[in-house]
């Protein structure tokens, strides 16, 4: 028997003026070669799980060729996409299933739609793949294979089984990931991540963390490590064990979590020991208006935003880099929110900046609210999906005003005189801070 495990990678943006732009950008379009070079750790952890007996590989979508599907040999395919590539997703699955081959799809989509993926799979995972997949597997091998796979949240990352890193051409990607923690305590409106999948928030042991990155190290010298969690050192006990134990790792990382590590000087301390070299924080609106309501269990982030400036300012004192994420089109923002992100970043030297359209996925608050609204300009268009195309109307500008003022904001933000003139300016202040603790310690 043989599985193959299909990762939908990249992005294709559809707004043709904006892809021309980007490609002359190589900041706009950076995170979308980093996001497309990442392989999928969902299916090597499901590849972990698969019985020995069993034949399995990897394989990106792009190195699978329509034409000979029906020669590689499986038996079962597992797929995993997320909304913006679900077409080619439906498409590939429908090839497979035309030869002969089995589809499972799983992932945020299948979770969020999976009356529509069942059109294209014998079988859709709901949820957290790690609960079903070894009785799913079962069911395949006894012809007793159902439609419908559905987690119960019961999954603990205690359990988690080492990724099949050993799968990958190890060449294809400028980094690997290791995820310590999964879910979010917050709950914004837009967000289309792990909170999807699950309700809590699971935080994996010390020790399997370690031994992941171990593995990775013996085979790939000096790696650069991206954390898989949607919002690392919530708890933040557990974040300093982490951190006290990555050190003597001696790698560079990433991760993405909330603006409240400004306010742990520990915790940024043990971040930047152990090797962590940027942080990606949602920041979502420079100004007040654009971030009431967005945290919908109690406000969190409208309560943070008066800190906003000075929490990134002191991140980056400690050498840590920021990437700033602002999202364009939330309820309350106006035409000038454009100008508000250029002059945040101007003002604290924010090392790097991300900016994206507010997008309707399925499955959020978000998508609900703009379809009861009937403000949906291509519903079910999953393909527009890509966090850089506009499809709903705004409220507090029009739509040709949002769709070209992120175009506009986007030539002004990655423009390569306003991105070296940031990061000088992050140096300078990084010198003065280093000058600072080393008078203070004297």
């Amino acid at each position: 028997m043989r599985v193959g495990f299909i990762a939908m990678s990249g992005v294709r943006v559809q707004d043709a003026e904006l892809m021309a732009l980007g490609l002359t950008l190589p900041g706009f379009v950076e995170r979308g070669k980093v996001i497309a070079s990442l392989p999928s750790l969902g299916l090597l952890t499901l590849a972990a799980l698969t019985p020995d007996d069993i034949e399995i590989s990897y394989h990106e979508v792009d190195d699978i060729d329509r034409d000979t599907v029906p020669d590689l040999g499986f038996d079962l395919v597992a797929i995993s996409t997320m909304t913006a590539q679900a077409f080619e997703a439906y498409e590939l699955a429908d090839r497979f299933r035309e030869s002969g081959i089995t589809v499972v799809m799983g992932g945020l989509h299948a979770t969020c739609v999976p009356e529509q993926c069942a059109l294209h799979a014998d079988a859709v995972v709901v949820g957290e793949g790690e609960s079903v997949w070894v009785g799913l597997i079962e069911d395949f091998r006894n012809g007793k294979l159902k439609g419908r796979y559905e987690s119960d949240d019961s999954y603990c990352l205690d359990d988690a089984p080492m990724p099949r890193f050993d799968l990958l051409e190890i060449e294809k990607y400028n980094r690997l990931t290791v995820q310590t923690t999964r879910g979010c305590p917050h709950k914004c409106d837009f967000c289309a991540s792990s909170i999807l999948l699950t309700k809590g928030y699971k935080v994996k042991p010390t020790a399997k963390v370690i031994a992941e990155i171990r593995l990775i190290k013996s085979i790939w010298e000096n790696p650069f490590i991206e954390l898989a969690d949607d919002n690392s050192f919530m708890s933040k006990a557990k974040a300093y064990e982490l951190l006290e134990a990555m050190i003597p790792e001696e790698i560079c990382w990433f991760t993405e979590c909330d603006i409240s590590i400004a306010s742990d000087e520990k915790l940024l301390g043990l971040m930047a020991k152990a090797g962590c070299r940027q942080v990606l924080i949602g920041l979502e609106s420079p100004n007040a208006d654009g971030l009431d309501g967005i945290e919908t269990n109690n406000n969190w982030k409208l309560k943070q935003y008066s800190k906003y400036e000075e929490a990134v300012c002191r991140i980056q004192s400690h050498g840590i880099t920021v990437i700033g994420c602002f999202v364009l089109g939330l309820d309350g923002q106006t035409t000038k929110a454009f100008d508000a992100v250029y002059g945040f970043a101007k003002r604290t030297n924010l090392y790097d900046v991300q900016v994206t359209l507010a997008t309707p996925f399925p499955g959020t608050g978000f998508y609900r609210r703009l379809e009861n609204a009937g403000r949906l300009t291509h519903p079910g268009r999953w393909d527009r999906c890509t966090l850089f195309d506009l499809n709903f109307e705004p409220t507090g500008m029009s739509y040709d005003e949002l769709r070209d003022g992120f175009r506009d904001l986007v030539g002004r933000l990655y423009d390569p005189r306003f991105v070296r003139a940031r990061r000088a300016g992050f140096l300078r202040e990084l010198r003065s801070a280093g000058e600072f603790r080393a008078s203070e310690s004297a």
